[in-house]
């Protein structure tokens, strides 16, 4: 299994000891998104959706995602967050929304996880809202875009 951090010499999954690691400023961003039909667009776009403003919520959703994910994920560390921003755009030409999630940190180790799981959690709040009306909306593109800090050094999507 060389190179997977997340399991023993004899295969077995286990949580890393980053206990010798320095603390460092660290961050991460993804994305995702969602794509709906044009009328689902227009209603939340519009602020039309019954059950209230869905790109509020969804922001809401995705900050508290990013605070749950050692929750979530079993070998996940949970880290002292001390920052996220979930930014949700609308895009006309999807039609949808864009979702990129930003998580810091000053910790022993990345935030990755956390910026995935808060635009997930972003992105599911959206058709949970609006599902009555758009039952085959498509959720996608769920990547890591940065992150930095820690011994690896930064990553940029290309």
């Amino acid at each position: 299994m060389s190179g997977l951090t997340h399991f023993d010499a004899k295969g077995d999954a286990h949580m890393v000891d980053v206990s010798d690691k320095p603390v460092t400023s660290r961050i991460a961003t993804a994305a995702a998104w969602i794509r709906m039909e044009r009328a689902t667009f227009d209603l939340i776009a519009e602020g039309q959706a019954k059950k209230g403003d869905v790109i509020g919520v969804a922001r809401l959703a995705g900050i508290m995602g990013a605070k749950k994910t050692p929750e979530l994920i079993p070998l996940c560390h949970p880290l002292p967050v001390t920052k996220v921003t979930v930014e949700i755009t609308q895009d006309p030409e999807l039609p949808g929304l864009q979702i990129e999630a930003t998580v810091k940190t000053t910790g022993q180790t990345g935030v990755e996880m956390e910026a995935l799981t808060a635009a997930s959690a972003a992105a599911l709040t959206v058709y949970d809202m609006v599902k009555a009306v758009d039952r085959g909306m498509e959720i996608g593109g769920l990547r890591v875009l940065l992150k930095d800090g820690g011994k690896s050094g930064r990553y940029e999507a290309k």
